[in-house]
């Protein structure tokens, strides 16, 4: 999944599935993905493998010993459930996950290279509003990044 971008409007149905567009269903190379709290009031989706890399890592820095990161351990990797991708290309989201970000029917998909973030639309939309200034500082805290 590495290299996969872009912004998708999707629909959470009745049931608590998202359609996966067919872009991201024609970049993944598995049948499932890693869903877990993500932070901003969104989920992130990771594939099987990304996800190993990535909790690992989490938990070789993690003690359990320390409670910041005891949270962030409750966080993120407590939660995260692999879930099959159907034979339609959709994906259940976890009721206790949905609630968690707050997606109602209207979300948003955004691929961020290695993972993947799903919003709700109007939390999104409200989310670029409110940062929308600090967008310039924090690509400065990035460094020289030449174009």
């Amino acid at each position: 999944m590495n290299g996969l971008t872009g912004e998708y409007s999707t629909t959470l149905d009745e049931k608590g599935r998202i359609s996966l567009p067919a872009k991201i269903k024609a970049a993944l190379e598995c049948g499932s993905l890693v869903v877990t709290r993500g932070f901003d009031k969104c989920l992130w989706l990771f594939t099987p493998q990304e996800w190993e890399k990535i909790s690992s890592s989490v938990m070789e820095k993690a003690s359990p010993l320390n409670p910041r990161h005891r949270a962030v351990l409750r966080h993120l990797i407590s939660p995260a459930t692999e879930v099959e991708i159907d034979k339609s290309g959709r994906l259940s989201i976890a009721q206790t996950l949905r609630e968690g970000a707050g997606l109602e029917k209207d979300c948003v998909l955004l691929g961020v290279d290695k993972y993947m973030e799903l919003w709700d639309a109007k939390s999104y939309e409200a989310y670029l509003d409110e940062n929308a200034s600090t967008i310039d500082g924090a690509a400065e805290e990035l460094g020289a990044i030449v174009f």
